[in-house]
């Protein structure tokens, strides 16, 4: 159904090259004309999802269940013109599916097997100049290197990066923080004045407590694999949007990088659109690692321990691996990440024995404050041993109104 003067390019057709494999495929087509009419046709045949993202510039998608699919018309009077205008060498090789023609005005594949990164025009890089940063990212992704000119050229636009959604400006940070690969570029970016505008806090010595982290992070994968896991999810009721890339490594790492004073911290990353509760989780890490951290942890009493996970809750992944990284020995932690990891432990996971209709029918007792400083005193006794089931719960809140009365 492709018409044959079809043109796969872009990333799809450099990872081939390189022979890099995806669970997901992420497809472009460019097509001379007509590229909405022939998506909208494929989307049909197939019966799968159709996009129209683009129609001035013909720009659609068809949505698979394991591939997104992009088509577009070209821009200029020829395929060659349209490959001279995108970011980098490496991502302007067009490869035609009919006749496994390659098509490489820019001289990418010699790049690709140099490794590198390499711009094709400044006035490229300023007509979106996420790809300022974009260039870090994929450098971090394919474990390439910066080319010089390509990194003088960045230093001298970084300013433009400030013209940038913030979300796009996100994703890319995200793709950083989320993988070891991605510390090193980030701190290159950094010294290259990327961030000034964005996270004008970064330090050298924020950027030191990453790098910690990815090896506290590999560290605890060694010790507790379970828990490694956890620090790459994301709160259980939100699942679906770990998609988006969240997870409690990346609040550890971002809280690294924005200002130590709360508020600051705050205004910082709703600049940059982060959701609230990505933003209550690094807000909470402030507040907590501290006192993780001037904290005897082994000395931790039960009711100690009980107030903590209260407190930290679901973050209490991005507070343990940031105290691990700051020299907190596992050992010392691990007993608070068994209780984490273990959902019915009522420390760290309190279900309470009884709720608020059985004190007020049992008891006889009314609506009010009362109810909630009961269930809460309940919840720290079963916390600390010295009651176990609802009959013994009952038991204690009766001798409670009792010693009230």
């Amino acid at each position: 159904m492709l018409p044959p003067a079809t043109y796969l390019v872009g990333g799809s057709v450099r990872d081939a090259l390189l022979e890099r494999h995806a669970d997901y495929l992420d497809l472009d087509f460019v097509l001379p004309t007509g590229a909405v009419k022939v998506a909208k046709a494929i989307a049909n045949h197939y019966q799968v999802g159709f996009v129209l993202l683009d129609a001035e510039r013909q720009i659609a998608r068809v949505v698979f269940e394991k591939a997104t699919v992009d088509f577009a018309q070209q821009v200029g009077p020829s395929l060659e013109i349209d490959l001279q205008r995108r970011d980098f060498t490496v991502n302007a090789i067009a490869y035609n599916p009919h006749t496994a023609q390659l098509l490489d005005p820019m001289q990418g594949y010699a790049d690709l097997q140099k490794r590198l990164i390499r711009m094709i025009a400044s006035e490229n890089l300023k007509e979106d100049p996420l790809r300022l940063l974009r260039a870090y990212r994929q450098a971090a992704q394919l474990g390439f290197t910066l080319e010089p000119d390509t990194c003088d050229t960045i230093q001298h636009l970084a300013p433009l990066l400030q013209q940038v959604a913030a979300e796009r400006v996100q994703a890319e940070v995200g793709y950083l923080l989320s993988t070891p690969q991605g510390t090193a570029l980030l701190a290159r970016a950094w010294r290259d004045g990327l961030f000034k505008h964005w996270l004008p806090h970064i330090t050298p010595t924020g950027l030191e407590q990453v790098e910690q982290i990815d090896q506290a992070a590999i560290a605890l994968q060694h010790s507790c694999s379970g828990f490694a896991l956890e620090l790459c999810g994301w709160l259980r009721d939100q699942q679906k949007m770990s998609l988006a890339g969240r997870s409690w490594l990346k609040v550890a790492k971002l809280t690294c990088l924005i200002a130590p004073d709360a508020a600051l911290a705050e205004q910082e990353l709703w600049q940059l659109k982060y959701s609230r509760a990505e933003v209550q989780a690094v807000l909470t890490v402030l507040r907590f690692l501290p006192q993780v951290q001037s904290t005897q942890l082994a000395n931790l009493s039960l009711r100690e321990q009980y107030y903590l996970f209260r407190g930290v809750g679901a973050v209490f992944p991005a507070i343990a691996v940031l105290a691990v990284a700051a020299g907190t020995p596992i050992a010392a932690i691990a007993p608070l990440i068994a209780r984490f990891l273990n959902p019915d432990d009522p420390v760290a996971h309190p279900n309470p024995l009884l709720t608020g209709h059985d004190l007020m029918t049992t008891l006889q007792i009314s609506a009010g404050p009362q109810i909630g400083q009961l269930l809460e005193a309940l919840q720290l006794a079963h916390a600390e041993g010295k009651i176990a089931n609802r009959s013994e719960a009952l038991v204690l809140a009766q001798q409670m109104l009792t010693a009230n009365d």
